[in-house]
């Protein structure tokens, strides 16, 4: 048994016992939050929602922070004496998803 939520505009595939990388939202390390926005629930039968199936839930337990790889982003124009380096660390939620309901 499978589903699609909708987490932070995104949508990701949840399955019991996974492992979820999301983009950061404020929770508590530990915590259990249910994920209401569920687009696609895949069992016996298959529902889908427009845009989302009522009833449906996704309860998930968060298990930490973590920054992604570092992405370099470098401006040059040439000639010009103009060089720009930026880093970016990407901040993620890793969500272990308990149960599926719907």
């Amino acid at each position: 048994m499978y589903a699609v939520v909708e987490v932070n505009g995104k949508q990701y595939r949840a399955e019991k016992g996974a492992v979820l990388t999301v983009d950061r939202f404020d929770a508590e390390k530990g915590a259990t939050i249910s994920l209401d926005k569920v687009l696609l629930v895949s069992g016996d039968s298959v529902k889908v929602g427009s845009p989302y199936v009522s009833g449906a839930a996704v309860k998930a337990t968060v298990q930490e922070e973590i920054k992604g790889e570092k992405i370099l982003v470098f401006k040059y124009k040439p000639k010009k004496d103009y060089r720009r380096l930026n880093g970016h660390r990407q901040r993620y939620t890793l969500l272990k998803i308990e149960d599926i309901q719907g």
